[in-house]
């Protein structure tokens, strides 16, 4: 099978490799991929600025299609549609595991970068990280459950969003739109998106079908008066950093409000960040730090999606062939699209 395989440590060392197809281990199935997300994680681990555990295959987000069983395999057969958790490999006896936040176990091993991932035209998964897609939801849109699933933690779970609220998200990429589509079914009374230069492209046309209620060029505004204005001088509820830019995640203290909140999403990869700690504490500022999602987010992200409360799908606007992903990943390190999928068949 053809799969896109980071070879060995360093940055590029992504080559496209023949590979047998993986044989399915007791408690678990193979899947047939349908489609796979490119992830910032991906980008991160192709520069060398995330963990990972050379020769893998990459990817992460994906839907497929059960085709076969390892041993002892019960409640799910050959034809089943899956999304899966990318939580396997923890250990389940630490007090994280126990407590139910094995997403940060310290011995996960989660697919597409500590064991093979679906960059690849098979998978071989553990039966206990699976959930069925709903009939009415496409392998497209369950492609992008990983990233909703994520957002729906880091934005409800964690961040806590109420009704009412006024929300600044800083990054127009494909979690700060799924954040902006959180809020709105969440009952945010303003949604505020920030983004530069690059998003004009195409990510704040995405943004305005959702809608958001303003978008702020970073690049061209100043982002700390045009949310003070926006607001009315009140200031925002809660911030969702979702862009990784040092600058961005600074800037998250100076646009909410005293007794607000900030949900840190993106990730800076090795650049430095100064944060305004002072200012953050005179602010007394409820700051919650994510990583992954959780079991419980994972619930949340299938119930939306048959529900029709969310389609994830609507921010995917590219799809390449695993032979194109060089194309591909450009796209989606460059902002010209917004969620980018490999389809390996």
């Amino acid at each position: 099978m053809k799969a896109l395989v980071k070879t060995g440590k360093g940055k590029g060392m992504l080559h496209l490799k023949d590979l047998p197809i993986p044989q399915p281990d007791p408690g678990e199935v193979l899947v047939k991929i349908g489609a796979a997300g490119i992830c910032g994680t991906d980008i991160h681990i192709l520069h060398d600025e995330f963990t990972y555990y050379p020769p893998v295959v990459l990817g992460h987000e994906f839907s497929g299609k059960i085709v076969g069983l390892g041993e002892g395999v019960e409640g799910w057969r050959e034809g089943d549609r899956v999304v899966c958790e990318p939580h396997s490999g923890a250990c389940g006896i630490c007090d994280l595991c126990r407590s139910g936040f094995s997403q940060i176990c310290s011995e996960k091993r989660s697919p597409g970068w500590g064991r093979d991932g679906a960059f690849a035209e098979y998978a071989k998964l553990p039966t206990s990280m699976l959930h069925r897609i709903p009939q009415n939801v496409s392998d497209r849109s369950a492609a992008v459950a990983e990233p909703l699933a994520i957002v729906l933690h880091e934005t409800v779970e964690r961040g806590g969003i109420q009704a009412g609220d006024q929300v600044v998200i800083f990054g127009a990429g494909p979690i700060g739109l799924l954040a902006a589509a959180v809020a709105r079914i969440s009952g945010a009374s303003q949604i505020i998106l920030v983004g530069t230069e690059m998003d004009t492209v195409c990510r704040f046309n995405i943004a305005m079908q959702i809608p958001v209620d303003a978008i702020i060029n970073a690049s061209r505004e100043d982002v700390v008066e045009r949310v003070r204005s926006i607001t009315g001088e009140r200031f925002a509820d809660l911030a969702i950093e979702a862009s990784g830019s040092p600058e961005a995640i600074a800037q998250t203290v100076q646009v909410i409000r005293k007794l607000g909140k900030i949900s840190a999403v993106g990730l800076p990869g090795n650049k430095p960040v100064h944060f305004p700690w002072q200012d953050a504490m005179s602010k007394v500022v409820d700051l919650h730090f994510n990583l992954s999602s959780s079991h419980s987010s994972w619930i949340r992200a299938v119930a939306v999606m048959g529900a029709e409360r969310i389609d994830p799908g609507f921010i995917v606007t590219h799809e390449f062939p695993l032979e194109r992903w060089e194309e591909a990943f450009y796209i989606a390190e460059t902002g010209s699209g917004a969620k980018v999928l490999l389809i390996p068949q």
